[in-house]
């Protein structure tokens, strides 16, 4: 599946990168805007993520890496679902990577995730990745 495109969403919120921070790496916070998955890790730079839940009536888990935590400002992890129908290769594998830029009470969140195969496949990773951080933008200016 190596790939060489990547998907980027990039949203505005209103609230400080604190906050914004706190939304993406807090269990509850993540089940309302991962559609009901529920993620283990110790967010610790090379420990593992898993995310488990139902996607489209299927049960899927999800695992990764987490590569580097920056509170506030970057987190970083490798990612791989084995309901991309493809083998638990490293090539396989995308990187997440989540960006806040803050200032004041406004933050620009970028969620991007490289190695896809295809614009197409970009495309549709950026429409679920939209609507991702829509959520976590909904979350941080709601509380």
């Amino acid at each position: 599946m190596t790939g060489t495109y990547v998907a980027t969403s990039t949203i505005t919120i209103n609230a400080p990168a604190q906050r914004v921070w706190s939304v993406i790496t807090d269990r509850e916070a993540i089940k309302e805007f991962m559609f009901g998955t529920e993620v283990v890790t110790d967010w610790q730079v090379g420990s593992p993520i898993v995310w488990r839940g139902v996607w489209e009536g299927k049960e899927y888990e999800d695992k990764g890496l987490i590569l580097e935590f920056e509170p506030g400002r970057r987190l970083v992890n490798t990612h791989f679902s084995p309901l991309s129908g493809q083998e638990d290769l490293p090539e396989n594998y995308h990187t997440l990577t989540w960006t806040l830029e803050g200032e004041g009470d406004t933050t620009q969140l970028t969620l991007s995730q490289d190695n896809n195969a295809s614009v197409e496949e970009a495309e549709h990773s950026k429409g679920m990745w939209d609507s991702l951080v829509g959520g976590v933008k909904a979350i941080a200016e709601r509380d």
